[in-house]
This record gives structure tokens, sequence and C-alpha cells, in this order.
């Protein structure tokens, strides 16, 4: 079975990613100069050696990214079985990948709280988690079409929920409709009549 893990740093694969590092180094360099002061981006390298740690039956494959950042070095490191794809591909595509999923299991448990199951009944647990994951559903529908190209774009769902739901308003009803008065000093005034303009378009499901 295929695998591909993080692999935390030691003397040892540092000292073996230290001639990818020092390149990495001299490349950001050369771009800063090429900006003249203007901010650039992380300068990052991929290379990859055989390694193998004392508890190991044998040598595997390490991914190394070398990484230079505004703050300094960011050295990462990788061991997988595979061969066949790339160090940058593996590392980009294959682990981060991998990461992004572990992302949204965490924001499903942290914000929107999909692992509280503490009923006794089964189908009482169950439903809590069906509510949980489509509650998950209308968020990221909102953040990816609604949301689009305001600061709330790639917010989390516990941000999104503290910014956009959780606020404080006065109500007031009349006889035809009922108004809500934000404070004056709400940061997310824009991004709310924004979000209200869109959802007041929208055409309503039709019934089947």
């Amino acid at each position: 079975m295929d695998f591909i893990f993080g692999l935390p740093s030691n003397k040892v694969l540092d000292r073996l990613g230290e001639s990818l590092m020092q390149e990495a180094n001299t490349l950001h360099a050369y771009r800063q100069g090429l900006a003249k002061g203007e901010a650039i981006c992380n300068t990052r390298l991929f290379g990859q050696f055989e390694y193998a740690a004392g508890s190991w039956p044998k040598g595997f494959r390490v991914i190394h990214k070398a990484e230079v950042m505004d703050m300094g070095d960011n050295p990462r490191f990788i061991v997988t079985s595979l061969d066949l794809p790339s160090p940058k591909i593996a590392y980009t595509q294959l682990y981060c990948a991998r990461g992004n999923d572990e992302l949204c299991i965490k924001e499903l448990k942290r914000g929107l709280a999909c692992d509280r199951t503490s009923d006794s009944s089964f189908l009482a647990n169950c439903m809590r988690l069906i509510i949980s994951c489509a509650a998950y559903q209308l968020i990221h529908a909102m953040r990816s079409e609604t949301l689009k190209g305001t600061r709330l774009a790639h917010a989390t769902a516990s941000t999104i929920i503290a910014k956009l739901f959780k606020i404080a308003v006065r109500v007031v009803q009349y006889k035809d409709r009922i108004k809500l008065h934000l404070p004056s000093s709400c940061p997310m005034k824009e991004i709310l009549v924004q979000l209200t303009e869109l959802l007041h378009c929208t055409s309503p499901p039709k019934h089947v």
C-alpha cells in the first residue's frame, strides 16, 4: 500500500536538504533585486533524496520543499512510497490536497459542531450530524457564490457565523413588514446589504 506522510525536521534532514535551501535563498535574493523593493511571493524549490530513520526497515523517498519567506527559511519534508510523481506534484497536489481535506473536517467539527453526538439515541446523533453537514453545505455555497469577491470569500464557517449571523439588531415591526436596524458601526454592513440583495433576487425553488 502506497503512502505519503509529513516528516518532522531533524539534523540529518536539514543537512541533506542544505544545498537546495541555499539555492532557494540565492534565487529569492535575485528575485528581490529584480523587484526593486516591491513585495514578492515566497520562493519555493522542490527536491528529493533517500532517507532512512533508525527504526525504518529501509530507505524511502523524501521530498523536500525549500521555501524562503519574508520571515526566513521554511523547509518542509514529506516521505512517500510513490516513485512516479515529481517532487512538486507529490507535495502540492497529493500531500497538500490531503491537508485541505483535513481542514474541511476541522471546520465541520469546530465551526459547526458535527461531533456533538452525545445523545443516547443513534437516530438523534445521526440527525445532528446531518444538520451540521447541511449547514456546512449552505455556508460553502454562500462562500463560493454569494460572498465571491468580498473579504469573507475565503473565511471559515465560524468566522462567517460570527460576523454575519451573530449580530445585534433592533427589530421594528410594521403592519406590512419588519425592519432590522443594524448598528451604525457594523463593519460588515456593506457585505450584508450585498448578501440580502442577492438573496432577494434569487427565485424560490419550484415545488415538485
